[in-house]
């Protein structure tokens, strides 16, 4: 499960190239580092438009507990089950999908970073990307907008590391299709190894 990836302000000027989308001038700050429930930086479209937003990545959801009768609080930041009715109806509705864009994302590995203490991970690139972007969906809550992004079956990169899952990554030539198409669930596969590297 993916949850640990970068957003580096410096790449932002980068994204201009995305079929000439261009930022506002000035955008809320949002975080470059960025673990479950911190503020992350999504395109979304809006009115016909494409639109610069800042959210909170987790989408809050009440599940049940390891106890019969019990229930725990979470914030799902990776969606794997599309055929939940909860997950299905926000995917229909193409204004409440995003484009989630990042420079690396990690996946966990086993121990600890000794620089750092906190839980190691493996960290990956779009190759001819600098920015790339993952299949991001979004919707209103108690706390705010928030979001989350979709995950597939691993590549053969990442499979053997972690043989789950990898994030939905977007060709960059389906970001519209993805953002305002129909049939947008189809692109939920494993983006090609060739095409990425590890860091």
């Amino acid at each position: 499960m993916c949850n640990l990836y970068r957003m580096d302000e410096k790449d932002i000027r980068l994204m201009k190239d995305w079929e000439g989308l261009a930022l506002p001038p000035i955008l809320p700050s949002f975080d470059q580092q960025m673990y479950p429930k911190g503020k992350g930086l999504i395109l979304r479209a809006e009115g016909g438009a494409h639109l610069w937003d800042v959210m909170q990545w987790g989408v809050p959801m009440t599940l049940p507990g390891k106890r019969p009768g019990t229930t725990v609080k979470k914030h799902v930041t990776n969606v794997r089950n599309l055929a939940s009715p909860f997950w299905r109806s926000t995917l229909q509705d193409a204004t409440r999908r995003c484009l989630v864009p990042f420079t690396q994302f990690a996946e966990p590995k086993p121990g600890k970073d000794l620089s750092t203490g906190r839980p190691a991970q493996y960290w990956f690139k779009v190759a001819s990307q600098p920015v790339a972007a993952f299949a991001g969906i979004w919707r209103p809550s108690e706390a705010g907008n928030v979001f989350a992004f979709l995950t597939c079956e691993p590549n053969p990169l990442i499979a053997p590391l972690h043989p789950k899952a990898m994030p939905v990554i977007l060709h960059a030539a389906d970001y519209q299709r993805w953002l305002s198409g129909e049939n947008a669930a189809s692109l939920a596969a494993p983006f090609p190894s060739q095409l990425m590297a590890p860091m």
